[in-house]
């Protein structure tokens, strides 16, 4: 991963981590149900845009690097490794 790219993902994290911590208040303080319901998908939606860059990042780097190495062992465990990913994804 770039660095540019790191830094990015680490603010949205950081960002999303600040979300929590206001959806925390929000349910101390009582505040109406749909508000707290629409800041918790809010903060999904910041959490699988982080998901879906860190997936693109394996994509361009770990799995380029395995297809690149020619070896048939390293390209079979980084699908297997998608493969158990999307499989727990749908659990």
């Amino acid at each position: 991963m770039s660095c540019e790219n790191t830094r990015a993902k680490v603010n949205r994290l950081n960002r999303v981590a600040g979300q929590v911590r206001g959806i925390a208040q929000m349910i101390e303080d009582g505040r109406y149900c749909i508000d707290v319901l629409t800041q918790l998908q809010a903060v999904k939606s910041a959490l699988a845009k982080v998901e879906s860059e860190v997936l693109k990042d394996h994509a361009a780097t770990c799995v380029a690097e395995a297809i690149a190495s020619g070896s048939e062992a390293e390209q079979r465990a980084k699908f297997n490794e998608l493969i158990e990913l999307m499989e727990r994804a749908r659990k």
